[in-house]
């Protein structure tokens, strides 16, 4: 991985940006550290590129298929009520996607996850997960091997 461009390194090419979950082939998946939505995952390019566009017509394949990988695992494992996806990189310039388990209990549904909290959660959201995390990082895993 290289380093940002600008004054401040970028956080993506120098820290691995959570629990990584997978690695292979110029991508990493990790899973975000989110109390509140435990079934948030990234998917990372190793390599520093802003946007999606700046890749070969192959690498936006492969981006598309290890996005559709991770987010039919979180299907399968949880029947969410929504997938949240989301690529921004206003705070860190780096390409990478949000994929998020959203459900209807959870503490900002209807809104995105950077919202308004709409109610407090109990049990916490881990607890009402229908797999563990290490379960649930498996099955990701295993469907990115398979993409």
């Amino acid at each position: 991985m290289s380093a940002s461009s600008s004054a401040a390194p970028c956080e993506l090419c120098t820290t691995p940006g959570g629990h990584v979950v997978w690695r292979g082939e110029g991508w990493r998946v990790i899973r975000a550290a989110d109390e509140l939505f435990p079934a948030f995952y990234r998917l990372i390019l190793d390599r520093h590129v802003a946007e999606l566009s700046d890749l070969s017509p192959a690498d936006q394949a492969r981006c598309l298929a290890l996005l559709v990988a991770v987010e039919r695992a979180l299907r399968q494992q949880l029947q969410p009520t929504k997938i949240n996806l989301a690529a921004f990189g206003n705070m860190v310039p780096h390409l990478h996607w949000h994929v998020i388990a959203r459900f209807s209990w959870d503490s900002h549904f209807p809104q995105p996850v950077w919202g308004t909290a709409q109610r407090s959660v109990q049990p916490p959201a881990v607890q009402r997960l229908a797999c563990t995390l290490d379960q649930l990082d498996a099955a990701v895993a295993a469907a990115l091997e398979a993409a």
